[in-house]
């Protein structure tokens, strides 16, 4: 089995568990390929796949823009068997529902999708994890990759259910898509602490970014997936009006994972049912 993984990746944790799956398929004795959607990357050739992967992380409980723009330009293909990969900074059910534009959009095209896998990595906007979290989160990758490979390289279903509630949620909160163009715009990179370096115009995967008299000026195609902001080795570069947000720097996955106690407040519940169920062996279904 050959398999293709398109990923749309900012700041880079969704293509961190992307090449974490594809090292798994080829343990299973398969191929697979990871290539990045990337503005000036060339749409990737699907003939000579059995499956594709489509991988990203979801804002704001949707697919970003992004990948929804990429799927309308990839070509039909009858009898590819399709999954998607998504991560998320919290395991909440109300993120089920960014795999439905993509499904309509696969199905559409001629695939055939069969489920969705789900990942919690740390943020990259709204408030910095602890390393120790971060550390936990990775650890829940590794116990729930095995099985999703497997999964992949059998050919079953797991498709996630979809209730009212939360098609409703990911719909009101779509503004994000015409929002973040006219946001991203007025991003800027401080006088202070810019080096001009031309960090954040290779980081950010859309093209938005270029350098002008030593600084960066942001475009009218920001998607929120905060690469720059993230990466900046100086922490330069301002968010607008979702400064307070402002996360920068990469996570350490290989320290102690979180213990129980170490869980915050913030949707405890949830990351305490998530993480038991990785380390359990179990998934959330419903």
């Amino acid at each position: 089995m050959k398999t293709l993984l398109a990923v749309f990746s900012g700041t880079g944790n969704t293509k961190r568990v992307a090449d974490r799956m594809a090292l798994e398929l080829i343990a299973l004795g398969g191929e697979a390929d990871v290539v990045l959607i990337r503005n000036e990357a060339p749409m990737p050739a699907i003939e000579g796949y059995d499956t594709l992967i489509l991988g990203y992380p979801v804002h704001a409980f949707n697919a970003p823009k992004a990948v929804t723009q990429w799927l309308k330009k990839l070509p039909k293909a009858e009898g590819i068997s399709a999954y998607i990969l998504r991560t998320s900074g919290e395991p909440s059910k109300l993120n089920d529902a960014s795999g439905l534009t993509p499904r309509r959009m696969l199905s559409r095209r001629g695939f055939n999708v069969k489920g969705e896998f789900v990942y919690v990595m740390p943020y990259n906007i709204i408030f910095r994890h602890s390393d120790g979290m971060a550390a936990r989160m990775w650890q829940a990758v590794e116990h729930r990759i095995p099985r999703d490979a497997k999964v992949v390289a059998e050919g079953a279903e797991a498709l996630k259910h979809v209730n009212l509630v939360r098609r409703a949620a990911a719909f009101a909160v779509r503004i994000e898509h015409p929002a973040m163009p006219v946001i991203g715009k007025t991003f800027h990179a401080s006088r202070k602490k810019c080096i001009g370096c031309g960090a954040c115009v290779s980081l950010c995967p859309r093209g938005n970014i270029h350098m002008k008299d030593g600084r960066p000026h942001f475009g009218m195609h920001c998607v929120g997936c905060m690469a720059c902001a993230f990466g900046c080795p100086e922490d330069a570069v301002k968010i607008s009006v979702l400064n307070a947000w402002r996360v920068n720097g990469q996570y350490s996955f290989d320290g102690a994972p979180a213990e129980d106690a170490e869980v915050g407040r913030y949707c405890r519940k949830m990351y305490l049912r998530y993480f038991h169920e990785s380390e359990d062996g179990e998934d959330i279904k419903k």
